[in-house]
């Protein structure tokens, strides 16, 4: 278990993301919206409907989500490179099944 120190650190990190939502977009059209929360919850759903629930934890220079539920092909845990990024900037990266996805760091839920 992280620290009272390394837990306000990993809340540093993550900071834009509160009160926030990350986009990741499919080339196909699809879409997941991606919630942080401070304390570490965190939520999505998915442009079909579905919703999950996990928990953030940074993990050296990697995001990792745990504990998602109900798992997705049966992935309960998924980490990715942290990035660094301001409101409306946008990132390439890969889904859990290996996927490219363009994120977005949107103001606001």
């Amino acid at each position: 278990l992280a620290t009272a120190a390394e837990a306000s650190a990993n809340e540093a990190q993550m900071a834009a993301a509160f009160g926030s939502t990350v986009i990741s977009r499919y080339p196909d059209g699809g879409w997941v919206k991606h919630w942080f929360e401070r304390g570490g919850g965190y939520s999505a759903e998915f442009s079909d409907g579905r919703r999950i629930r996990g928990r953030w934890e940074v993990e050296g220079n990697r995001l990792c989500l745990n504990g998602i539920t109900p798992s997705i092909m049966l992935i309960r845990r998924f980490c990715a490179p942290m990035v660094e990024v301001r409101q409306g900037q946008t990132w390439a990266s890969r889904d859990p099944l290996g996927r490219r996805v363009q994120n977005e760091l949107m103001m606001g839920r």
